[in-house]
C-alpha cells in the first residue's frame, strides 16, 4: 500500500498577479500546495471552505482589504496568518497583529525569505499540535477552562474565540500560573525568535487576551504585566 504524502495547503491573497504567481511558482517547487485569490470577498470564503494550512494575505486587496479579511476569517479559521504589504509603517503591523495576524512582513520580500516565514509558522503549528497530542492536558483555573486536545478556552461555561497565536501564549502563561514568565522567554518560545527590546507582538496579543477574558485593561487583576519582568497569570482571578 502507498502512503498518501499531503502537501501543506497555502493560501496565497494578493491582487498583483504577477507577483502571486512568481510567489505561488517558488513555494509549489518547495514541495507546497497554492491557492491564489485575488480579491478580498473572494478569499474570505474560501478560506471557510478549504481551511488552508496558512494563510498569506496581502493589505491593499480590492472589494475588502486585507484587515477586513483578518478580522472577519479569526472567527472561524484557526491557522497561522501572514500578512504583508508594501507600506513600511508600524501602524500596520500594529494593527494587522491586533486583528489576529501570527507575523507580518514588508514588501519587497524575496522568495527565499518569505518561503522561511511559511516554514518557521507551519513548525510552531505542527509542534503544538505534536505535543498536545502526546500530552492530552486540560487546565482549569476557577471558572476558566483549557482544553489542549481541541485547543479551546471557556470562562464561566461560555466559550471564549480566541485565535492560534492567543491559545499558545495563554495556555504558556497558565502552565506557568503564579510564576512571572519574562518576556523574552515567551518570545523566543512562541515566536522562535530572540526579544530585540522592540517587538510588541507579545504586549499586542496578551492585551486581546485580557479583553476577551474580561480583564481590566488599566489594572489587570488576572494576567498582570511586571514590568521590567514580564507577565504573571494570577491563580486565583477566575472566579
Amino acid at each position: 500500500m502507498i502512503e498518501e504524502i499531503t502537501c501543506p495547503h497555502i493560501m496565497l491573497v494578493e491582487d498583483d498577479m504577477s507577483l502571486a504567481e512568481w510567489f505561488s511558482d517558488y513555494l509549489t517547487e518547495h514541495g507546497y500546495m497554492v491557492t491564489l485569490v485575488n480579491r478580498g470577498d473572494s478569499a474570505i470564503e474560501l478560506i471557510r471552505e478549504d481551511q488552508p494550512d496558512l494563510v498569506v494575505l496581502d493589505i491593499m486587496l480590492p472589494v475588502k482589504d486585507g484587515f477586513d479579511v483578518c478580522r472577519e476569517v479569526r472567527g472561524f479559521y484557526h491557522g497561522p496568518i501572514l500578512m504583508m504589504t508594501a507600506r513600511d509603517q508600524e501602524m500596520d503591523e500594529v494593527l494587522g497583529l491586533e486583528l489576529g495576524a501570527d507575523d507580518y512582513v514588508t514588501k519587497p520580500i524575496k522568495p527565499r525569505a518569505m518561503l522561511s516565514r511559511v516554514k518557521a509558522l507551519l513548525r510552531r503549528v505542527n509542534n503544538k499540535n505534536q505535543s498536545v497530542a502526546e500530552s492530552e492536558n486540560c487546565l482549569q483555573f476557577g471558572q476558566l477552562h483549557l482544553d489542549a486536545n481541541s485547543r479551546t478556552t471557556s470562562l464561566s461555561s461560555c466559550t471564549v474565540p480566541i485565535s492560534t497565536n492567543e491559545f499558545d501564549v495563554l495556555w504558556y502563561l497558565a502552565q506557568s500560573a503564579g510564576q512571572v514568565v519574562n518576556r523574552n522567554e515567551l518570545v523566543k518560545d512562541i515566536r522562535g525568535i530572540d526579544y530585540d527590546g522592540f517587538d510588541r507582538s507579545m504586549d499586542i496579543i496578551v492585551s486581546r487576551l485580557r479583553k476577551k477574558l474580561g480583564d481590566d485593561a488599566n489594572n489587570p487583576f488576572r494576567i498582570k504585566t511586571i514590568w521590567g519582568q514580564g507577565y504573571l497569570f494570577v491563580i486565583d482571578a477566575w472566579n
